[in-house]
């Protein structure tokens, strides 16, 4: 654990390993089961997460039961409900472990303390959510603009590790179809190809 930990800071800190050692001791890593969740849809998101190994995945339960899978986190990428964890309202949303994972896990009360024991992290964290934040909207208009089948086509050039990760039918919710969508999109792609 600790080295997925020490890879990810002196990747992403720009600080020395002297720093990112001290860092790594104020820091908090967890490790969860496949299944497990994260956050319930309705509760208040009281944390936030990077993560070091495994697949997270974000959904929604609607009225009838159904489960509208929204966005898969895998390594290296944060995770925050921003909304219900910023302003402490009920999350729209639940967070469920796909995989067993190992996750950065901080709060609004850690954020501070870290903030304030170490400036140059605020910089750091900043430039990660700005990144994060352009290439989730272009992803999202990409994905709006698409054809279920482009869309899976497009999933497969950009995140092709999730076809093996994510059981079908949360893919084929993901994509925005029903998991018989999904096999027939599939089948005629295979004999396009042979």
């Amino acid at each position: 654990m600790d080295e997925k930990l020490k890879k990810f800071l002196d990747k992403n800190t720009g600080m020395d390993a002297e720093q990112n050692s001290e860092i790594m001791q104020d820091l908090e890593v967890k490790q969860y089961l496949k299944g497990e969740i994260l956050l319930n849809q309705g509760e208040i998101s009281r944390n936030c997460y990077t993560v070091l190994s495994g697949c997270v995945r974000q959904y929604k339960t609607l009225e009838d039961g159904r489960e509208i899978t929204v966005a898969f986190f895998t390594e290296e990428q944060a995770i925050v409900l921003f909304n219900s964890y910023k302003f402490q309202i009920p999350s729209e949303y639940s967070l469920a472990c796909v995989e067993d994972v190992i996750l950065l896990e901080g709060n609004l009360e850690s954020e501070e303390k870290l903030y304030s024991k170490y400036p140059e992290l605020q910089l750091v964290t900043r430039n990660i959510m700005e990144t994060n934040f352009g290439k989730e909207q272009e992803d999202r208009a990409i994905f709006m603009s698409l054809t279920p089948e482009e869309r899976y086509i497009n999933l497969t050039i950009n995140r092709p590790d999730l076809l093996k990760r994510v059981p079908q039918h949360q893919l084929a919710s993901y994509l925005g179809i029903k998991p018989e969508s999904l096999s027939r999109i599939k089948k005629r792609l295979s004999t396009a190809s042979n």
